[in-house]
């Protein structure tokens, strides 16, 4: 079966970019599959096909260029075929019932602003923490095929990963969250074995999380995130414990599975070069149960020079990291009232 990047490809380097070379030659453009999609991050597979798979591209232009954003969708509708490789050029999908081709042009920035929800190329510290990893994922997973524009290829590069102090900041709320690890065990202690199982769940979730984060990767949403955690370096080191975390009744056991993942955790920040205790696990409280020290987080805040983020509350982190209603996550016009929320916090800082 033939993938929707292939198709995506082939349907470029034979049919769409032919045609802006003959009609537009001078105009600096990107063309590439990016946006939503299983096929965008190459996960698609025979039941993708059953809705908004097909072919799909976004042709992307300099902001100088907005105004010939009307005239390209026009030509495309008007010159592309009816079918390629046998597949429709023009069709509906859940955002577009009415069948019409799907090659989105539209601005480099406009592109940003509608995938995320933030202003082109973030500068503010804030921008940063608004953005979720499908979004970024929507502008900068997905390949492009061809780009002679001024702006794409420097704000996918400048996407990849945080800046490093609001990666720290982070990295910190992320071990915060880690932090709650000796609450499972002491749930099983007390006769709750269905919910010290369910927070061991969250905390597997939570590893995996800060995984990412320490592999400069950016996370999609549920549907593919253990596809894509195991194209992280340090995810076949992660796989045995988290499996017995989620698998074993004993909470002993579970709790052993954690540390190990923690441990791999900590050495991968440490070989980062970030600041890392050398041992980041320790008593809890004097309890018979082991966690994360306070020291762990503390070494990645206690340097930072952002006013904002010398502010925030170091539990608080990016939006995924306080919120987790997958449509409110989704929804890239939330998050201008959403960021109001970090206006509060550093309010009442």
């Amino acid at each position: 079966m033939e993938s929707g990047i292939a198709l995506a490809q082939a349907y470029h380097r034979e049919i769409v970019g032919p045609l802006l070379a003959t009609e537009v030659p001078r105009l600096p453009h990107a063309v590439g599959r990016l946006g939503s999609g299983s096929d965008m991050l190459g996960f698609d597979d025979a039941l993708s096909r059953d809705h908004d798979w097909g072919l799909r591209l976004h042709l992307l232009l300099d902001d100088a260029d907005a105004d010939l954003v009307p005239y390209l969708d026009a030509l495309l509708e008007r010159e592309l075929p009816d079918r390629f490789r046998g597949h429709p050029v023009r069709f509906g999908t859940t955002w577009e019932r009415q069948p019409r081709h799907k090659v989105h042009v539209q601005t480099v920035p406009a592109l940003v602003r509608e995938r995320t929800g933030v202003a082109f190329d973030p500068a503010e510290t804030t921008d940063w923490l608004m953005l979720t990893g499908q979004a970024v994922l929507e502008v900068i997973g997905g390949p492009v095929f061809a780009d002679t524009t001024t702006w794409l290829g420097p704000l996918r590069a400048s996407l990849s990963h945080y800046p490093p102090e609001v990666e720290r900041y982070v990295l910190a709320a992320g071990w915060h969250r880690l932090s709650r690890m000796p609450l499972h065990a002491r749930a099983a202690a007390t006769g709750q074995p269905l919910h010290s199982r369910r927070m061991a769940g969250t905390l597997a979730e939570d590893v995996m999380r800060q995984a990412f984060r320490l592999c400069r990767t950016w996370a999609p949403y549920d549907k593919w995130f253990e596809r894509a955690f195991h194209r992280l370096p340090i995810a076949a080191e992660l796989t045995g414990p988290l499996a017995t975390v989620l698998h074993t009744g004993d909470a002993r056991v579970r709790e052993d599975a954690l540390v190990t993942a923690v441990r791999v955790l900590l050495h991968r920040q440490r070989a980062m070069g970030l600041p890392t205790p050398a041992d980041g696990i320790g008593p809890f409280f004097g309890r018979p149960y082991r966690a994360v020290r306070p020291e762990v987080p503390a070494a990645l805040t206690d340097g930072l020079t952002d006013p904002l983020l010398r502010r925030l509350p170091p539990e608080i982190g990016a939006i995924d990291q306080w919120l987790d209603n997958p449509w409110l996550l989704s929804q890239s016009r939330m998050r201008a009232p959403l960021a109001a929320a970090y206006g509060q916090w550093l309010a009442n800082a």
